[in-house]
C-alpha cells in the first residue's frame, strides 16, 4: 500500500508539474461551456420548444433551465471521459523520458505501477471535473434553479462513477502506447467522437433504431443518463406544476435519453448505476489482467 501511494504522489506531482497539461485540463471545461452557451443553446432551445404543442406556454426561467441543464450534462459528460485522457498522459511520457527504464529494474511488481498511473487519474480527473460540475451549477443557477441537495449529491456520484469509468477505460487504451503522438491521436479521436456515442451533444434518440439498439450496449450510454436524469428532475417536476400533461413530459423525458431503452425495455437508474459499477469492476479486473501479464 505504501509502495502504490509513493507511485500515486509522484504521477500526481508530475501532473502538475507540466503547466501545458494542467493549464489544458483546467481550461477546457471553461471553453467548452463557453461554446455550449454560444452554439448550442440555441439548438436545444428550438428543439424543446417543437416537442411542445404550440398551445402550450412556458415560463423563460423554465425553458432555460432546462437548456441550460442539458448543456451542463453535455459538458460533464464529455469532459469527465477525455480528461482522464490528458491526465493518464503520464503513462505515455514515462516511456518517452526513459523513466520506465528505472522502475523495470526496481523491486517494485509491474502491476503495482499501472495501479499508481491509475489512481493519480482518478485523484487529478475528479479535482478537474469536479470544478466542472461547480461552473456548470452556476450556469444553471444563472439561468434557471431547479436542483435540490439531493440532485446535487446524486450528479457528484454520477461525476464519481464517469470518472471511474474514464480513467479505467483510458487506463487499457493508453497502456499499448509508447509515443506522445499515439496519444495525441487517441485523445483527438475521443474529443470528436465520444460526445456523439454518448448521448452529449445529441440525442441518442434522434438517431436511426439500428444505430440506438448498438449504443444501448455502450455503458457510456447510461452514464450519460444518469446525469440527465438528475440534473433534469427539478425541471421536469416544474412543468408538472406549470400544468404541462404527464403524457407530453413523458415524451420529453423520452426525447432527451431519460429513459433508455435496453431489447424493447426501459432501463431505470437504478439498473443505470449497476451498469457502470460493473463495467467498471469488469474493466478494472482486465486492466490488471494485461499489466499483471506484461513482461519487460
Amino acid at each position: 500500500m505504501k509502495t502504490t501511494w509513493a507511485l500515486v504522489k509522484r504521477n500526481r506531482k508530475l501532473f502538475f508539474r507540466d503547466k501545458g497539461m494542467l493549464l489544458a485540463s483546467f481550461i477546457t471545461p471553461i471553453i467548452l461551456i463557453v461554446l455550449y452557451g454560444t452554439f448550442l443553446a440555441n439548438v436545444y432551445r428550438d428543439s424543446f420548444l417543437s416537442a411542445l404543442p404550440e398551445f402550450f406556454k412556458i415560463s423563460d426561467k423554465l425553458l432555460n433551465g432546462t437548456v441550460a441543464s442539458q448543456l451542463a450534462v453535455g459538458l460533464l459528460a464529455v469532459s469527465c471521459v477525455t480528461v482522464t485522457f490528458s491526465v493518464n498522459l503520464t503513462m505515455v511520457q514515462d516511456h518517452v523520458n526513459g523513466a520506465r527504464k528505472d522502475f523495470n529494474v526496481s523491486p517494485v511488481k509491474k502491476s503495482l505501477i499501472y495501479v499508481g498511473y491509475f489512481f493519480a487519474t482518478v485523484l487529478n480527473s475528479l479535482m478537474v471535473n469536479l470544478m466542472a460540475l461547480v461552473l456548470c451549477l452556476g450556469y444553471v443557477g444563472i439561468k434557471g434553479w431547479y436542483l435540490s441537495v439531493a440532485d446535487i449529491l446524486w450528479l457528484i456520484l454520477d461525476e464519481i462513477l464517469l470518472v471511474l469509468f474514464g480513467s479505467i477505460f483510458s487506463s487499457i487504451v493508453c497502456y499499448p502506447l509508447k509515443t506522445q503522438g499515439q496519444i495525441s491521436a487517441v485523445q483527438a479521436i475521443v474529443s470528436a467522437g465520444y460526445g456523439f456515442i454518448c448521448g452529449a451533444y445529441m440525442p441518442i434518440s434522434n438517431f436511426g433504431s439500428g444505430l440506438q439498439k448498438v449504443l444501448s450496449f455502450l455503458p457510456s450510454t447510461y452514464g450519460t443518463s444518469l446525469l440527465k436524469n438528475h440534473m433534469l428532475r427539478g425541471v421536469f417536476e416544474e412543468m408538472e406544476k406549470e400544468g404541462i400533461p404527464a403524457q407530453a413530459i413523458s415524451g420529453i423525458r423520452d426525447s432527451l435519453d431519460c429513459n433508455p431503452v435496453f431489447q424493447g425495455k426501459v432501463v431505470g437508474t437504478g439498473w443505470m448505476l449497476a451498469i457502470m459499477a460493473g463495467t467498471i469492476v469488469i474493466l478494472g479486473i482486465i486492466y490488471l489482467l494485461i499489466t499483471g501479464l506484461k513482461k519487460e
